[in-house]
């Protein structure tokens, strides 16, 4: 658990000073503001809580990607089944970067896309996710773990998604891992929800999402306790595995590339409620220039080559 950023959040729940945070996949690099103060370049949409400003202008821009190799992916899947195999790991969360080119800034690419939980970085990322991470209204936490995606003008997808053995056995380890995250902080956690449908976009495709919720109470002093509370939550199951530990280590040994940011956290706290997204959909600037990355699921059942496809279907920025 990073201690730091733990404490710096508990400071600011204990004065209920609104803040806004951003903390990277392994948990070692953190950003944390109080809202007042936010430094300027950043810019976060989290559903109706937002610092953008209304009415900008969007200007077109183009962008191209250069999918990663297909091969190479398709080994690093087999060296995931291998640890399976071994009972290493029952579900990980296998992702990949893809080099593209882009002639517009990220401030103009976080304007001009749509999605629940945006966030861009100074320049450095930006980010459209359509998951939430975990939310607190009312002493109640909640979380949603999204797992299992389709194009949604296949014939008969929502069925044929919510029949796949795969995608159903995925999903219902990564809701028991996060039921048991929440155990660690709440107290009566319960699966309110299971496995409902969701419609995002895709660009200019449709795909459907399959989504739980699952909710525990906290004690009314949360607010003095919310870094230690997120801290343990880190890193969130949905991009990590099953069991986390051993999954996160596979992870770094089969990806072999720095995450950084992707797949860590970003949230604010308004003084009452908490709210954070998972950054998913993302695309980051670099010297040699801009790379966006993005993953699935493997489990025993996987199809490599279905999964590989997953892989270049989330390779989109959401604008329609």
């Amino acid at each position: 658990m990073n201690i730091e950023f733990a404490s710096k959040l508990n400071h600011f729940g204990k004065t209920r000073e609104p803040f806004f945070f951003v903390i990277d996949y392994a948990a070692k690099h953190f950003y944390a503001s109080a809202l007042a103060s936010l430094e300027k370049g950043i810019l976060y949409r989290i559903e109706t809580q937002t610092n953008a400003m209304e009415n900008v202008i969007k200007k077109p821009f183009s962008w191209q990607k250069n999918l990663p190799s297909k091969e190479h992916y398709l080994s690093q899947i087999a060296s995931v089944i291998e640890e399976i195999k071994s009972g290493n790991t029952y579900m990980l969360n296998l992702t990949s970067p893809t080099k593209v080119t882009l002639n517009c800034s990220l401030e103009n690419l976080f304007y001009s896309a749509n999605a629940p939980f945006k966030l861009c970085f100074k320049e450095e990322f930006v980010c459209f996710s359509p998951e939430r991470f975990v939310k607190i209204e009312a002493n109640q936490i909640s979380t949603y773990p999204m797992k299992g995606t389709i194009d949604a003008s296949i014939p008969h997808a929502e069925k044929m998604i919510l029949d796949d053995e795969k995608e159903k056995a995925e999903h219902v380890m990564v809701v028991d891992l996060l039921r048991n995250d929440l155990s660690m902080v709440a107290r009566e956690v319960r699966v309110e929800k299971f496995r409902y449908v969701e419609k995002i976009q895709a660009g200019t495709k449709e795909l459907l999402q399959i989504s739980s919720k699952i909710t525990g109470k906290l004690e009314a002093n949360w607010h003095e306790h919310v870094g230690d509370i997120i801290a343990k939550l880190l890193p969130a199951g949905s991009i990590s595995g099953t069991p986390k530990r051993k999954s996160v280590e596979i992870i770094e040994r089969v990806e072999n590339y720095d995450r950084g940011y992707f797949t860590g956290i970003f949230g604010i706290y308004d003084g009452h409620n908490f709210d954070s997204a998972v950054m998913i959909r993302f695309l980051e600037k670099r010297d040699d220039g801009y790379v966006f990355k993005s993953g699935g699921g493997i489990t025993l059942l996987s199809d490599a080559s279905k999964e590989y496809d997953e892989l270049c279907d989330k390779v989109y920025i959401p604008v329609f």
